[in-house]
């Protein structure tokens, strides 16, 4: 019996990973940038109407599409609850023995109570410069629809305008922002 299987690199759209900038298949760049967190409901009224104005506004300034996205992930405690068993056996100041015990089971009744996640903000920047860098002449034997060397190194410094716009945008929201390497997106796909 034949088998019709496809292997899993035909539906993902990554060309390659190039100097932190993902290239797709369609030869459109994307960056991305981890963004913090603010503690939302911590801030007083005034400055939550504040901090939404000025996430409106930045939003609205944008001349580009971004994506924003949200990724949450089980963290696995086990090998820190170890780590804190070995400490509490190995500490001489019963003081300091019963409070490690006491922060164990801290620690154990929170995991009990459900998963610990963590969290992490990412804005994902297109640039598409098949389309946009439109004063390149090709060269011979150079296909239009191809992205060079030359094309590349046009669409990075774009690229990087657009999430420096965005890192100053969040900024004055309050966030700091950080763009990926290439290992970091690595990490970040798998």
């Amino acid at each position: 019996m034949a088998s019709n299987k496809i292997p899993t690199q035909d539906f993902i759209p990554v060309e390659k990973i190039k100097e932190g900038i993902i290239i797709l298949k369609n030869q459109s760049l994307r960056g991305l940038l981890i963004v913090s967190s603010l503690n939302f409901g911590l801030k007083s009224a005034e400055e939550q109407t504040a901090i939404i104005y000025q996430f409106q506004n930045f939003l609205n300034s944008l001349d580009f599409q971004v994506q924003i996205l949200t990724s949450s992930r089980k963290i696995n405690m086990t090998g820190y609850i170890e780590r804190l068993r070995k400490m509490e056996n190995e500490q001489t100041n019963e003081l300091l023995k019963m409070q490690t015990t006491e922060y164990i089971r801290f620690i154990e009744e929170i995991i009990g109570g459900g998963s610990i996640m963590t969290k992490n903000f990412y804005v994902i920047v297109p640039y598409f410069p098949l389309t946009e860098l439109t004063s390149f002449v090709p060269e011979a034997g150079d296909s239009k629809d191809q992205l060079t060397e030359q094309k590349f190194q046009a669409a990075k410094y774009q690229l990087y305008q657009r999430m420096e716009y965005i890192a100053l945008g969040l900024r004055r929201c309050g966030l700091k922002s950080a763009p990926l390497n290439t290992a970091e997106i690595i990490e970040f796909l798998v």
